[in-house]
């Protein structure tokens, strides 16, 4: 017991002091996109040729949909003059489908406080029941560690629980495959009311790398009304976390 107690006397506090502080993100991290329309006046449409999913657009001005985006580099590699940055900003989560989409000079719109009679009831103690509804398991691994000692998601209430009768709200991963779409449903239906819809990733959102497949659904809020999107493939922890925390008003 003894060498437990100087073992952590000696590792100090690990736990990141996010949102308090700064957000420590690796240097290759792909966060919030910046298009400048000026540096792409031909419209040569480089970046529409590669994208895996449709996520860029030249038509009507040049535009990024963050619900559809992968945030791979490919975009990158072929603009022959830097029109899309991704700048190192993990605040990417939004409370519409509409404000994901990214334009020139758009200011950066980001995930709204629920309304003030929800805050009451969930603003300290906010319980969700995660469904993974055909993911590949790469959202559900980084919103797990939101439960190690490096994020501990309990400090701010939020906590993931096995049974739906325990929970306020709805966490989806995955593009809603055909053998999911009804387990999704009975488990909205057994959440009693009030209760949120929470999309996490570009599957929950637009369906992803499986967009347009007859096995999928392309994305949750085809079934139900979503509160909060949190793009991403898959998401940063700490852009789920800050996409969380908004909703709740903790930030």
């Amino acid at each position: 017991m003894l060498k437990i107690v100087l073992e952590r006397i000696r590792q100090k506090h690990r736990t990141t002091k996010y949102p308090a502080e700064a957000a420590v993100l690796p240097e290759l991290f792909r966060g919030y996109p910046r298009l400048d329309q000026t540096l792409c006046p031909d419209g040569c449409r480089a970046c529409t040729a590669v994208c895996p999913t449709g996520a860029i657009s030249c038509s009507g001005g040049l535009a990024l949909d963050m619900g559809k985006c992968l945030f791979c580099p490919e975009c990158l590699r072929d603009c022959p003059t830097g029109a899309v940055v991704f700048e190192r900003d993990e605040k990417l989560a939004a409370s519409s489908r509409t404000d994901l989409v990214v334009r020139t000079g758009q200011e950066h719109r980001l995930a709204q406080v629920m309304g003030k009679e929800l805050v009451s009831l969930f603003g300290r103690s906010f319980k969700l029941r995660e469904v993974s509804a055909g993911g590949c398991n790469a959202c559900e691994a980084d919103t797990n560690v939101l439960s190690t000692v490096g994020f501990d998601l309990g400090r701010f209430g939020i906590q993931f629980v096995a049974s739906p009768r325990h929970a306020d709200g709805i966490y989806v991963t995955g593009p809603v495959t055909g053998n999911m779409r009804i387990a999704l449903l009975k488990t909205w239906e057994a959440i009693p009311g009030p209760k949120l819809v929470i999309a996490a990733g570009a599957c929950a959102i637009n369906g992803g790398p499986y967009q347009g497949h007859d096995e999928v659904h392309d994305g949750v809020d085809t079934f139900l009304p979503v509160d909060l999107y949190i793009p991403g493939c898959p998401p940063h922890p700490l852009t789920i976390l800050d996409g969380l925390l908004r909703l709740l008003g903790r930030v």
